[in-house]
């Protein structure tokens, strides 16, 4: 069934008008015949059930016909701060992490970064707002993943709380019980015969329902040293994601991928 995100307050009045690219989408694009169903979501955890009834010039109309709870999201709350990607890279990490079921997207400005002005990248937000609700529609997410605005990554790594980190895990101690896991996937590590990987890291986190997960992930050029070392200062965890070295807008999508399917999101 087609899925719809629509304002909560269109809903309060019957029948629901969707108009501009959603009316588009319904009449030229799927070529939906009145009678055939849809999903309504508000946004808010609610699905309706509606009936197409026909077309206007330049809208379609619906009748709802049922409520209940939308499905689809995850109970873990993943946080993906990626560094800003040129050209069409970061869209492709916002379209892929929300299918797989990121919460929310904070575009960071790094030291290596290619894009390094924070007005351009938040001049994007309108298009990037629109290919996640797409990805959520398609995917069956029942609420749409929060994409903040742009970041220095100084800035980033204060905006957690220090005291929900994974204290002691790099020196190999079970962590105590927390509520926000932060993790910084770092090639470095690899280079020097170091890391803990991604999925050890996770397995001694003390993950359950309800666990918040922030993951940061570099820029074309990687993590400088001194960023790292900020990270830590920070409770932030360096992790490897194996031998290989991915490129910035794989790393994100595979390291969230990996965090999902730990938490058995997947």
């Amino acid at each position: 069934m087609d899925r719809f995100f629509v304002s909560p307050a269109v809903l309060q009045i019957q029948p629901v008008v969707l108009t501009g690219e959603q009316a588009h989408q319904v009449r030229r694009v799927l070529r939906l015949r009145p009678g055939e169903r849809v999903m309504l979501l508000d946004n808010l955890g609610s699905a309706y059930d509606a009936v197409l009834l026909g077309y206007g010039q330049e809208d379609a109309r619906f009748r709802i016909e049922g409520q209940r709870l939308a499905s689809g999201e995850p109970a873990t709350h993943l946080t993906l701060f990626q560094a800003a990607l040129k050209g069409e890279r970061f869209e492709w990490v916002l379209q892929k992490g929300t299918e797989i079921g990121a919460s929310r997207f904070v575009p960071v400005i790094c030291e290596r970064n290619v894009v390094d002005d924070r007005r351009a990248v938040d001049g994007k937000r309108e298009r990037w707002q629109r290919i996640i609700q797409e990805a959520a529609e398609q995917s069956g997410r029942a609420r749409l993943p929060e994409l903040a605005p742009s970041m220095q990554f100084a800035d980033a790594v204060r905006s957690g709380s220090a005291s929900t980190a994974p204290k002691g895990s790099a020196s190999g101690e079970t962590p105590p019980e927390t509520t926000t896991i932060r993790l910084i996937p770092w090639e470095g590590l690899q280079d020097a015969g170091q890391g803990r990987p991604l999925r050890e890291a996770l397995a001694g986190c003390n993950l359950r329902v309800g666990t918040r997960i922030e993951i940061f992930i570099g820029p074309e050029g990687g993590f400088s040293k001194a960023e790292i070392e900020l990270a830590q200062n920070h409770q932030i965890l360096p992790v490897s994601l194996g031998p290989r070295i991915l490129r910035a807008e794989t790393a994100g999508v595979v390291a969230a991928a990996t965090i999902m399917y730990e938490v058995g999101e997947i």
